[in-house]
């Protein structure tokens, strides 16, 4: 039976870290819904031209239209033995639909490993970004700073910080994500599959607790 895990967690929990090492380890693809529509978006398929009348107008993006997405994606031969899904399903509603798909594909969500870590972690860990203008690379302040300051080390380019990674920002994204992700922890507590995972220690006690869940 294929293996479906869906990873939950606010901004700089170390979500998209983690989707790595579980994707290495088992040899699954990380599926990140960001990814999937932009896919769908630069070729131009019918999904994508879908999606792409409702974002114009400012619009969310019908579940329909998601589900159908992620289920061609699911389809492919990498996704014989499961996959780790990144950034959906969002609300109870989404993970019914999720259920129903994977049934279809002789599978259910096995594992919902919730990443946290302290409010004042996740500030840290995103306001201490800057990017380096030219080629995109990304310093941190305290955690990877560039060896001269407001340079990038590799073309000593001006580094900035995206309005994203400025802490007012950041703090509302992550009450904006609570709020809004609050009913689904909630949804796969109550199914026995939700494994609270905590976010703040090494890289690789973090992926040992996820592993330990994994072999439950």
């Amino acid at each position: 039976m294929p293996t479906y895990i869906v990873l939950l967690g606010p901004p700089g929990a170390g979500k998209g870290t983690q989707a790595k090492v579980l994707a290495q380890k088992f040899g699954l693809p990380h599926i990140s819904s960001g990814d999937i529509f932009r896919e769908n978006l630069k070729n131009g398929t019918e999904l994508g031209k879908l999606a792409q009348t409702f974002m114009s107008k400012g619009e969310l993006v019908p579940d329909d239209v998601t589900i159908a997405m992620i289920r061609e994606r699911f389809e492919r031969p990498d996704c014989e033995n499961g996959a780790i899904l990144d950034g959906f399903p969002r609300t109870p509603t989404q993970a019914d639909a999720l259920e129903n798909a994977l049934a279809d594909f002789g599978g259910r969500v096995n594992l919902v490993p919730y990443i946290t870590a302290p409010e004042e972690v996740l500030i840290e860990r995103l306001a201490g970004r800057w990017t380096c203008r030219a080629i995109g690379h990304i310093f941190h302040e305290k955690f990877n700073p560039p060896q001269q300051p407001g340079r990038c080390d590799l073309d000593g380019s001006e580094l900035y910080q995206r309005d994203d990674d400025k802490a007012e920002t950041v703090k509302h994204r992550i009450q904006v994500y609570l709020d809004q992700t609050s009913p689904l922890i909630e949804y796969y507590r109550s199914r026995g599959t939700l494994v609270e995972i905590n976010g703040f220690q090494p890289i690789e006690q973090v992926s040992g607790q996820l592993m330990t869940a994994l072999k439950r």
